[in-house]
């Protein structure tokens, strides 16, 4: 019996007893003792799909296996960014509280809400064997808060409809013109065949152009843009905006809201609801992570429709360009009003670090064996009911740790799940870096998130026809002169100290 194959077996082994009452006291291991002894968490998750019912298999194997009880709050995902400033202001907050770097999170993080973490990290194994990276692009102050959701960097690809362009005769987009033909003919040109105009290219979201996700800077980033920002050799940053090729995205995103070709409630549409758009056959390409585009073509099946997904890497005029991304999908901070002593930090700490092992790296990216996954002949694991993996593990797989390829038993995967795993790995070495992340800015830190939402809504105005270039150009200047001509330098000066620092 090789390794994989033996803490299989105690992991099914663990989830035997734990039916009959099983605690952990240990790292990975259960005892008849009962669940008294176990360390309680509570956690606030966004939620994403279904709710899920309390005590069921995998979240009782997780607690089994780590010897903590979770008390989960799962906050539907649309509505919990404003969930979390509502528990921040109130004072009630759980012991662990997902964050992303904003600027209203790094003014918590600054008023001395949360425990810093960085002295302890090198106690924990897994913790302390992933790249600095992941952790440097959260630190605020220089000091570390929290501890990543871990994410590949240059996930970013386009999951488009292969047989959609194969009947139009089309290649994928890798110019401003291009997206927008593409576009068009996937609106006009009855592509699913059914006679109706019923069908786009792009289907937005109301989040179409906000953080490191955003469509437009993902397709901005392919035809040349920076990423996010953009830093010359004298050290001078412009913003992506101010910056010809996204400028060059917003006018095809524009001309396509003119022409009907894009949905038009884009400015109000859930993220979660568009995507659910493409797996009833509206959407042909979508701009997003390479790995979803698995779950995108069993979704698509799922909903009775014959059609094939594919992907390809983000592309430009020179070639594969993807967004280098922070490495997270937001990261976990530890009240100091819940989390009251040094051992209890500790201990949450360590039931971080054992969600890395190799038994809750599988139960996350794989599931229960038997249930979600099985094994192959070589012992790698293949997926049993994948449907069933998405509404009963995803939950987990995406709100705790766990990173593909560091542990967990290898996939047999589809060949569009194998080529998601690898498009990752091989644009990282022409991923664009945002040259400001990890730099201090106190006018980001104070208004960031105002600015942000003034160039925002200004972007919008400008797709929906409300202003024209020139008063686009004049929200620019209005957006410098309201704060972010001043963030501009403070970004400057921190770059200057960070490189004589060097």
């Amino acid at each position: 019996m090789g390794a994989g194959q033996r803490w299989a077996a105690g992991l099914t082994a663990c989830c035997t007893m734990l039916l009959a009452g099983c605690s952990g006291e240990e790292r990975g291991s259960a005892t008849e003792s009962g669940t008294a002894d176990r360390f309680p968490i509570t956690i606030a998750a966004a939620q994403v799909g279904d709710a899920l019912a309390d005590g069921n298999d995998v979240e009782r194997a997780i607690e089994a296996y780590t010897g903590t009880q979770l008390d989960i709050q799962w906050i539907p995902s649309a509505a919990y960014d404003d969930k979390v400033s509502v528990l921040i202001a109130s004072g009630k907050l759980p012991m662990m509280l997902r964050l992303k770097s904003t600027p209203p999170s790094a003014r918590a993080i600054q008023s001395g809400l949360f425990w810093e973490i960085g002295p302890y990290l090198p106690s924990y194994p897994n913790l302390s064997a992933l790249s600095p990276q992941y952790y440097d692009n959260i630190r605020v102050d220089g000091k570390l808060y929290g501890v990543p959701l871990f994410r590949d960097i240059a996930r970013s690809a386009v999951v488009y409809r292969k047989d959609w362009l194969e009947k139009l005769g089309m290649n994928l987009p890798v110019t401003a013109e291009q997206w927008y033909e593409v576009c068009r003919a996937m609106a006009l040109g009855d592509p699913d065949g059914n006679g109706r105009d019923d069908t786009y290219g792009l289907i937005l979201g109301k989040k179409y152009n906000d953080g490191s996700a955003a469509t437009t800077t993902r397709i901005a980033v392919s035809l040349g843009a920076p990423n996010k920002w953009g830093v010359d050799e004298q050290g001078q940053f412009t913003p992506e905006f101010m910056t010809e090729p996204y400028l060059d995205v917003l006018r095809l995103l524009r001309r396509l809201y003119e022409e009907k070709l894009v949905n038009r409630d884009f400015a109000v549409l859930d993220d979660d609801e568009a995507e659910k758009q493409y797996d009833t056959g509206r959407g042909g390409l979508r701009v997003g992570v390479a790995q979803n585009a698995k779950g995108m073509q069993d979704r698509l099946t799922g909903s009775g429709i014959k059609g094939e997904y594919d992907l390809a890497p983000m592309t430009g005029p020179s070639g594969v360009r993807a967004t280098a991304e922070p490495g997270n999908n937001g990261f976990y901070v530890f009240p100091k009003s819940s989390v009251k002593s040094e051992e209890e930090l500790k201990k949450i700490l360590g039931f971080i670090d054992k969600m890395l092992d190799e038994e809750m790296a599988t139960l996350q990216l794989r599931g229960l064996e038997g249930r979600h996954f099985v094994r192959t002949e070589g012992g790698a694991a293949e997926y049993k009911d994948f449907e069933l993996f998405q509404k009963e593990v995803k939950p987990y797989r995406d709100t705790f740790f766990n990173l593909e390829g560091y542990k967990g038993v290898p996939l047999k995967d589809t060949p569009l799940g194998e080529k998601g795993k690898r498009i990752p790995k091989e644009s990282l070495a022409s991923a664009v870096r945002n040259p400001a992340a990890g730099l201090e800015s106190r006018t980001y830190t104070e208004r960031g998130r105002e600015l942000e939402e003034r160039i925002g809504d200004a972007q919008t105005k400008f797709i929906m026809g409300r202003i024209d270039e020139a008063g686009w150009q004049a929200e620019v200047q209005a957006w410098l002169k309201a704060g972010g001509e001043q963030m501009i330098r403070e970004y400057e000066e921190a770059y200057r100290k960070a490189s004589s620092a060097r």
